[in-house]
């Protein structure tokens, strides 16, 4: 997360941080942010960057990305936003993931509409193609997808 914020910043770009008041206390903050909002918790902090979101970008990361990218994709899924989002796979790191979803589909755990849900583009350029030719299937009702 810093590497892309010092890049933004760098670019010219406002850069938003969103960090629980525990990880704050341990100086895991950013301190170049042009805005930093602490919460209390990280679901909280979860929230915060949803609403704050239009779209969702995943780039490669660790478990907290997962968990993010999951909580947007079952909201997604769930019929709870429909924002785009984009998983950046660069040099197929996303790909173990991709198949696990695909696998999910062939044996009847996730509907199919699932994939429909988000893009995958493997280059940078790509993102913001991808951001602004997303576009949103009618949901079904939840009843439907579960």
């Amino acid at each position: 997360m810093g590497v892309v914020a010092d890049a933004a910043l760098a670019a010219g770009g406002h850069v938003t941080g969103v960090i629980p008041k525990f990880l704050e206390d341990i100086e895991v903050g950013h301190p170049g942010v042009t805005r930093l909002l602490v919460v209390d918790s990280m679901h909280t902090r979860k929230r915060k960057m949803f609403d704050m979101s239009d779209a969702f970008v995943i780039l490669p990361g660790g478990l907290g990305t997962l968990d993010e990218l999951f909580e947007v994709l079952t909201w997604r899924y769930l019929g709870l936003h429909a924002k785009p989002i984009v998983i950046a796979d660069f040099d197929g790191y996303w790909q173990p993931l991709l198949s696990q979803v695909a696998s999910q589909i062939q044996n009847g755990y996730t509907a199919k509409e699932a994939q429909k849900m988000f893009s995958v583009v493997d280059r940078v350029e790509d993102i913001l193609p991808a951001i602004e030719s997303a576009r949103v299937p009618p949901a079904a009702p939840a009843s439907e997808r579960l």
